[in-house]
């Protein structure tokens, strides 16, 4: 624990006082080594803790901060594993997606340098034990998140993204402090083993509904989601890999630390979070299955599975209030495995959709087409992040979501009514989140990919470098590793939670006898693939040995097609978000042909989805406190004289409220 304290603080020191002065073409490449060989030195200890017992080192902050646990225990090994995975991946991806800004010296130093710094304080945050130091590593991790969010911060909707997401942030920081603080005030100590103190003779709602709310907002759970949307787009995209597969996983980490502290009112809370939770799934997917930028479809898929991974933590907590420990192992494993799955296959598909922007410069599905022609590589890729995200095997989505729905299955076998029909609704919420998520991926691949170019680029579009296809290389064979093996992951991902909730997973044969399942599921997936990769292969060599032929696509009979004629993105979900227009509200700008017009001018017609919470609760507040503030605004006039003569009575109110005690 010692090593890897200085080690890092090292790293941060190597990586500010070397890579501004170092050559822009080794500057990421520094960067990444040094994400490298930190990484290896914090996985080494996580995989001995998951192998055998938790470190702990205490480290004395004086009167303020007292006793500093710097704790890795078998959570913190895990989401350890998690971070060091993504981070390596997205600074090899940012290697070659930061080249052509090789000439913003500057900008591009201090993005590394915070990339590095944003790596360390992650890895604290899931190690720190002390209330206020946490909170300086999580302080540290957001404002480090921040500005690498606004790398083209020249862009004023860029700059909008990054303030939301930074108000945001803060507005969950304050939730935090103020249940560390009231936690201190009670137990009289920032350890986190307080928390579980405090709730063994208070009464738990009010506390963990403090945490939830502080942590919930970086997890993106609804109505704390509406940073999320705006922030993934408007960062450089191994950022937003780097955001949505673990960033987002903070405020996870942080809501299961709290939720295995807690000892009663678990039934109640755990069965709110899981309403929540699939309100979250069905909320995220439905407005990625409508909206037309491909990284905004994606941040809204974060929330999807923020979802789905909080419904594993409440049937977790479920199973553990009714005293059903398969119920609980199955849903805290499957919250475990899902949190790392996700951070997998939305890297992919944030890397992915990096490659697209990189040589289309756009995000607009509509103005894309045809690309699997000139980006074979990327659209496979992405097809098969798609098919991850859509829980369909021989990816590792299919793993978790089957581990859900089996601890759902399980609940419904309950000899109560109302909770068995409470699991049968969630059961049936997540398979129609499936459903819509296939929608929504065939929407992305088929506008993207398929087809002819609905536009024309301002220059042809062509594959990646190879660097930059390297980590969709090693996140797919992690995919399909974890898809063909799961027993590799999902047994630690089942002694995480048996050593957490105290449970001995030997205990339960329903347990015991999911591993055998795992087991065929992957002989099962492995055979899928064998299968695949031999009818293609038969199909090339019966196809190289005949002459091709290609032809216009058959038109009915059309023989002038247009690239209009195509299903666009909008018009491959019209019917869908009509039937859910109650959520989905469309605004349409297009000027009306006045009756007087009698040969009109061209005109345009622009439609977008607005974001239910945003539009609904969000910009009203902020309405009322905008009209608010301008009651003050005469105060703001622009006269030095008055500026100086509000000093003057300022002053004036200070020796008054001195004279007479006040102060």
């Amino acid at each position: 624990m010692d090593i890897l304290v200085w080690y890092s603080l090292i790293t941060i020191g190597v990586s500010c006082f070397t890579i501004p002065f170092l050559p822009s073409k080794i500057k990421s490449v520094t960067a990444f080594f040094l994400v490298l060989l930190l990484a290896i030195a914090s996985s080494v200890p996580a995989i001995s803790v998951l192998a055998g017992s938790p470190l702990e080192k205490i480290f004395y902050g004086g009167i303020i901060f007292g006793n500093i646990p710097l704790r890795i225990d078998f959570l913190s090994a895990w989401f350890i594993l998690i971070v060091n995975f993504t981070f390596v991946t997205g600074s090899l991806y940012g290697i070659g997606y930061m080249k052509p800004y090789a000439d913003q010296k500057e900008n591009t130093a201090l993005h590394w340098i915070l990339f590095v710094a944003f790596h360390v304080a992650m890895l604290s945050v899931c190690m720190l034990q002390n209330g206020l130091a946490f909170l300086i590593a999580w302080e540290i991790m957001s404002i480090s998140a921040f500005l690498l969010l606004i790398f083209e911060h020249n862009k004023l909707e860029i700059l909008k993204a990054g303030m939301n997401y930074l108000v945001q942030t803060h507005i969950g920081v304050v939730f935090l402090s103020i249940g560390f603080i009231w936690v201190y005030f009670s137990e009289g100590s920032f350890d986190f083993i307080s928390i579980a103190t405090f709730f063994s003779h208070h009464s738990p709602k009010l506390l963990f509904l403090l945490f939830f709310i502080g942590f919930g907002i970086k997890a993106g759970f609804i109505p704390l989601h509406t940073w999320l949307p705006h922030a993934h787009p408007a960062a450089p995209s191994h950022i937003s890999g780097v955001m949505s597969g673990v960033i987002v996983k903070m405020g996870i980490y942080g809501i299961l630390r709290i939720v295995f502290y807690l000892n009663t009112d678990l039934v109640l809370i755990g069965e709110s979070i899981l309403i929540l939770s699939v309100l979250t799934a069905l909320y995220g997917i439905l407005n990625a299955a409508v909206v037309r930028d491909f990284k905004r479809m994606l941040a809204f898929c974060t929330i999807e599975n923020i979802g789905i991974i909080g419904m594993g933590i409440g049937i977790g907590m479920i199973g553990k209030g009714i005293n059903n420990p398969f119920l609980m192992l199955i849903g805290f494993a499957g919250a475990l495995l899902h949190t790392l799955n996700h951070s997998l296959y939305k890297s992919l598909l944030f890397f992915t959709a990096g490659n697209i922007y990189q040589q289309t410069h756009t995000r607009n599905m509509e103005h894309l087409g045809g690309l699997i022609k000139k980006m074979p590589g990327t659209a496979f890729f992405f097809l098969c992040g798609a098919l991850a995200i859509g829980g369909l095997p021989p990816f590792n989505g299919f793993i978790s979501e089957f581990l859900i729905y089996s601890g759902l299955i399980e609940g419904i076998k309950a000899d109560n009514v109302q909770f068995s029909s409470m699991m049968m609704l969630c059961m049936a919420g997540l398979a129609i989140v499936g459903g819509i998520s296939m929608l929504t991926f065939t929407k992305a691949f088929g506008t993207i990919f398929l087809g002819s170019p609905r536009t024309t680029l301002h220059h042809h579009p062509k594959e990646v470098s190879l660097v930059m296809q390297i980590p969709l290389f090693l996140i797919l064979l992690a995919i399909l590793v974890i898809g063909i093996f799961p027993n590799l992951v999902f047994t630690p991902a089942l002694a995480v939670a048996s050593n957490l909730s105290g449970t001995s997973a030997i205990f339960s044969k329903n347990i015991l006898s999911i591993s055998p399942v795992m087991v065929m599921i992957g002989r099962v997936s492995l055979l899928m693939i064998v299968l695949a990769a031999l009818i293609f292969f038969i199909r090339t060599k019966i196809s190289a040995s005949k002459s091709s032929e290609y032809l216009p696509t058959w038109g009915n009979a059309y023989v002038a097609p247009n690239v209009r004629m195509q299903y666009t993105a909008k018009s491959f979900s019209k019917s869908f978000a009509k039937l859910f227009s109650f959520i989905l509200s469309e605004k349409k700008r297009y000027p009306e042909i006045g009756s007087n017009k009698i040969f009109p001018q061209p005109r345009t017609f622009h439609s977008n989805y607005l974001e239910f919470f945003e539009n609904n609760f969000i910009a009203r507040v902020n309405k009322r406190i905008f009209a608010f503030m301008n009651y003050f605004m005469f105060i703001n006039n622009g006269k030095i004289q008055m500026y100086i003569l509000y000093g003057f009575f300022f002053i004036v109110i200070l020796i008054v409220a001195s004279f007479f005690n006040f102060l």
